[in-house]
């Protein structure tokens, strides 16, 4: 069955995370995507962390459906390849260091001079200006920058260990692609999308992560993040489990459940301004309670008394919890190279245009004969192009 994007044509010039993320979002919605990749090694981040069959498993996770076309886009007739493939489709995407894509003669001003319908998308860390436009970066560079580190502990900073910056500016940038698909349906034309990890990292984590930052009125009262005050494990006998709290009523429950409801009237944690003042303390409080009981009735308890809680689950515990089974949100495929793999399925369940995975990740230009010889090149020239190491 077709997906929402059925027909959609896509020329992604993107390597990591951001990009190739972005783009597998819209492959699993049914767009066709050309990933192209330079020859050698292709995308570096096949070879990053656990592999077989030459593919990583990182790699996989943010590849899948697309082909594989490889271009040596330093060399002329390589890049005339690219402006040919951008020519006839609906978006270009490229996230390289802010200016190399102009200075290999790719820019948005180039294709979209020859395409105007073109939607063309530039993914960079630091954005256009100032004295960090241009300079390399990986997803922890962009943590530090956000403040990201210091939210996660404020006493010594720590990085998450998850891009998480170059995941979301992937699901931004798949979220810009459709909305500027939408204007242009509705007359708008093509345009230029620019978004950067900077921007998008702070967009992402402001709500929670900066709320003393946002009130600029002296009158604003300042209190504890978010992630202080329910963000920490509750402490079990044989373990630990994650609770939230946020409601009074939830708060009431969870000291009824913990057998420690003469707390609701100590003054140190009887209000919840109390209770931030207090934070520490009550923390060790409930501590004493959910030591003596296993994670099992802990659990049991709150759930009885309707406290959102749940298990702290190693990552090999994940794929067999009950309530992933139940919503199948994983799925086994036989991966051509990989072998037998297990993935999360398209999030995002669309009743009449299903998403899907669509295909595996593709080994490093696996498609690249099949897409020239789709672009009207015969036998003989695609092997002179071989030859010439314009494509492998």
């Amino acid at each position: 069955m077709p997906g929402a994007l059925d027909g959609i044509r896509i020329v992604d010039m993107t390597a990591m995370i951001t990009g190739p993320l972005a783009t597998m979002i819209l492959a699993d919605q049914g767009a066709e995507v050309v990933k192209i990749e330079p020859p050698g090694f292709g995308d570096f981040f096949r070879y990053v962390g656990t592999h077989r069959g030459g593919i990583g498993a990182a790699f996989a996770s943010v590849n899948r459906g697309k082909r594989s076309l490889v271009v040596n886009v330093q060399e002329e007739a390589g890049r005339d390849l690219v402006r040919e493939l951008a020519a006839d489709a609906d978006i270009f995407i490229q996230n390289f260091r802010h200016g190399v894509i102009d200075r290999l003669g790719l820019g948005e001003a180039e294709l979209r001079g020859v395409h105007p319908e073109l939607i063309y998308v530039s993914i960079n860390a630091f954005g256009e200006r100032g004295s960090f436009a241009g300079r390399p970066a990986f997803d922890h560079i962009l943590q530090g920058m956000t403040g990201a580190t210091y939210i996660q502990n404020p006493d010594e900073p720590a990085f998450m260990r998850q891009a998480w910056v170059d995941k979301c500016t992937g699901y931004t940038a798949a979220q810009a692609i459709t909305a500027a698909l939408f204007a242009r349906e509705r007359g708008a034309g093509g345009q230029h999308v620019r978004l950067s990890m900077l921007e998008a990292g702070l967009a992402f984590l402001w709500p929670d992560g900066h709320a003393n930052q946002m009130i600029l009125e002296e009158e604003g009262q300042t209190r504890l993040p978010l992630i202080a005050t329910s963000y920490n494990p509750a402490v079990t006998k044989d373990g630990g489990a994650a609770v939230a709290a946020v409601t009074e009523e939830q708060w009431t429950n969870l000291l009824i459940a913990a057998d420690r409801v003469e707390l609701l009237a100590d003054p140190r944690f009887s209000t919840p301004d109390a209770r931030l003042a207090n934070l520490d303390e009550f923390r060790a409080e409930l501590a004493k309670s959910g030591s003596e009981l296993t994670t099992e009735e802990f659990l049991q308890r709150l759930t009885e008394a309707d406290v959102p809680c749940g298990p702290l689950l190693r990552p090999e515990e994940v794929a067999g919890f009950e309530q992933v089974v139940a919503n199948e949100c994983l799925v086994e495929n036989e991966h051509p190279t990989m072998g037998r793999i297990r993935e999360p399925r398209p999030p995002a369940r669309f009743e009449a245009t299903p998403s899907a995975i669509r295909g595996p990740a593709p080994s490093l230009g696996e498609h690249t004969e099949e897409v020239l010889r789709q672009m009207g090149r015969s036998a003989e020239a695609i092997d002179k192009l071989r030859t010439d190491g314009i494509v492998a």
